[in-house]
């Protein structure tokens, strides 16, 4: 089955499950890599009153970010090689359908709202995902949401087969699966992941991040 996409909403998961993953691979990327200018997944429980946030940067000029509030989350997109991006449509295209209680984002400067491919959204009424009214071009991942949202299929496999590549190292599939599951970070799960780690190195991390430890 195709994973999460603009053309596959029903595939996307609703804001508190999307919530721990986004926690979960933030954590996994905090434990893997210290340096945090060289990760891919990030997260801010405390990114403003009542908000929170979540973030891929590829380094490569692709992202993506997720703000949840107290209405429901607001996910934005930009792939670069897409086909969308090479049309360079106005970024008002795709905000025009967004409900005023995501109205910030569509300015928030460290979201680079202009840069933008794909946006969707869920409100905390609504049962599903919406998404910009937007005729997309025929082709399988035009704005290119397939391949950047896949790791929100909630699959520990999906993390571990990325980071494997990613990081260019083994990754323990059953410390992956403990934070996939949130179950409390210990320093044995920390050791699995990376044995140069420490809770006490990663309380900053943990703090940020909101993971339970």
């Amino acid at each position: 089955m195709p994973g999460p996409s603009t053309r596959n909403l029903l595939q996307l998961p609703g804001a508190i499950p999307l919530k721990r993953l986004l926690q979960s691979v933030a954590m996994l990327d905090a434990v893997i890599c210290p340096e945090w200018e060289d990760r891919y997944y990030s997260f801010n429980a405390n990114w403003a009153a009542g908000e929170m946030m979540g973030s891929m940067r590829n380094g490569q000029g692709d992202d993506f970010f997720a703000l949840f509030n107290c209405h429901g989350v607001f996910i934005k997109g930009f792939d670069h090689e897409s086909m969308v991006a090479s049309l360079r449509l106005p970024s008002e295209h795709f905000y025009r359908d967004l409900p005023h209680q995501f109205s910030a984002c569509c300015t928030e400067p460290a979201f680079s709202p202009e840069l933008v491919t794909f946006c969707m959204w869920c409100l905390s009424e609504e049962s599903g995902w919406s998404r910009a009214k937007i005729t997309l071009p025929p082709s399988e991942d035009s704005d290119g949401s397939a391949h950047l949202l896949a790791i929100l299929d909630c699959s520990p496999e999906t993390y571990l087969r990325w980071a494997t590549e990613y990081y260019e190292s083994e990754v323990s599939a059953q410390a992956v699966i403990a934070v996939y599951e949130h179950r409390a970070l210990t320093e044995e799960i920390v050791a699995a992941l990376n044995p140069m780690c420490s809770l006490t190195s990663l309380r900053e991390d943990i703090a940020e991040i909101g993971y339970p430890t």
